[in-house]
């Protein structure tokens, strides 16, 4: 009979641990109740709790605090994600209640920035729009509340109708609702494979699948050969995509600087394997050298162009890294730039340390089955 203990005792041991270990993508099999958890690992759980205590207000609003304590969408969606990556809800709804409160437009996309108590620039950047529809079809599963999937959807919409332009006889995404008219504007880092992926799942709206294929097809045309970095900006001029300076000066200098290393983590993620061996192109730029040699600034050709240390920079070739296969070199870049946003915090920085942890290291933002 002791035996017989011993042994139910050490199954329901497994079946807990299994329980505790599923995350919200889980497996088709997965119950509601196992789908709920996050997956997400010590060092990103903490790099996450870092950025929302330091850069999160209590009533939502994520702060720039070294860029003079104003707020951009962007900084709303990243909040949003760290926050559902890591399953603190009431973090969540606080900073999409205040989003929505704040600086939500009429169309549904989210204004660019808002200073000195209210919104300074209206202009939609489409990365931040992106963003917290992934967040909010995580936060639909994983909190269990429908309404966030609807406004997910409702957000979605917004995006495809003034957020996307035809590139050769497919959707893009562009820079912004401005960026549509010719010659049209692209900013490669907000393209993100893996939210376009699972609003088509969510959705079954073919657009969806096309805008993941029309991500990596851009992203693939701009880095033409092994080693070469994304552009922060980009323009369609004769139906190709061509680097450019930014939208204040597209016909400057084109740049990997503060912008485009997003592009690598973000195809990196990606859950086809066509956005992973993109971001593998860019490793041989960054093989090989340490950490404190890895400035923001480079030349689409691989070369150092600048001398800033920041953390985007070492998340960029840690993603790179990730989807070389270099596990070593991308835990050893992810530690690095946890280490330089201790030294010089930013929030930029610390969103960045967060979620480069949580898209490389964890399933935490898989929209559940």
């Amino acid at each position: 009979m002791r035996e017989l203990l011993v042994a139910l005792l050490a199954l329901a041991l497994v079946g807990g641990a299994a329980y505790l270990a599923a995350g919200c993508g889980g497996s088709s099999g997965s119950s509601d109740e196992t789908s709920n958890a996050p997956a997400i690992d010590s060092k990103a759980e903490a790099a996450s709790r870092r950025f929302l205590d330091k850069y999160v207000a209590d009533d939502g609003r994520v702060q720039r605090l070294d860029q003079g304590g104003d707020t951009v969408g962007e900084g709303q969606a990243y909040g949003m994600l760290i926050a559902v990556a890591i399953g603190d809800q009431q973090r969540f709804d606080s900073i999409w209640n205040w989003a929505k409160d704040n600086i939500r437009r009429p169309d549904g996309l989210l204004s660019f920035l808002w200073k000195d108590g209210k919104v300074a620039d209206p202009e939609a950047a489409s990365d931040a729009d992106v963003d917290a529809t992934r967040a909010l079809l995580v936060a639909s599963c994983r909190f269990k509340k429908s309404g966030y999937k609807q406004e997910a959807l409702d957000l979605g919409k917004a995006i495809l109708d003034h957020e996307t332009a035809s590139f050769q006889g497919s959707p893009v995404l562009v820079a912004g609702p401005w960026a549509r008219k010719d010659p049209i504007t692209l900013n490669p880092s907000y393209f993100s494979p893996a939210t376009f992926a699972a609003l088509g799942d969510a959705t079954k709206d073919g657009r969806w699948g096309s805008l993941s294929a029309s991500s990596r097809s851009v992203t693939d045309l701009l880095m033409p050969s092994s080693g070469n970095l994304p552009p922060d900006w980009a323009q369609v001029k004769g139906g190709k995509p061509v680097p450019s300076g930014p939208p204040d000066n597209p016909s400057g200098p084109a740049q990997f600087g503060f912008d485009a290393p997003r592009t690598l983590v973000r195809m990196a993620e990606d859950p086809d394997p066509a956005g992973p061996r993109i971001a593998a192109k860019a490793w041989p730029a960054f093989e090989g050298r340490a950490p404190a040699d890895i400035p923001v600034e480079h030349d689409l050709s691989g070369k150092p162009a600048g001398g800033t240390p920041h953390p985007i920079s070492l998340v960029a070739a840690a993603g790179a890294a990730a989807a070389a296969g270099k596990d070593a070199d991308k835990a050893k870049l992810l530690d690095a730039a946890e280490a330089l946003d201790r030294r010089a915090p930013t929030y930029y920085g610390a969103a960045w340390v967060a979620l480069g942890r949580i898209m490389l290291d964890t399933n935490a933002l898989d929209v559940c089955g």
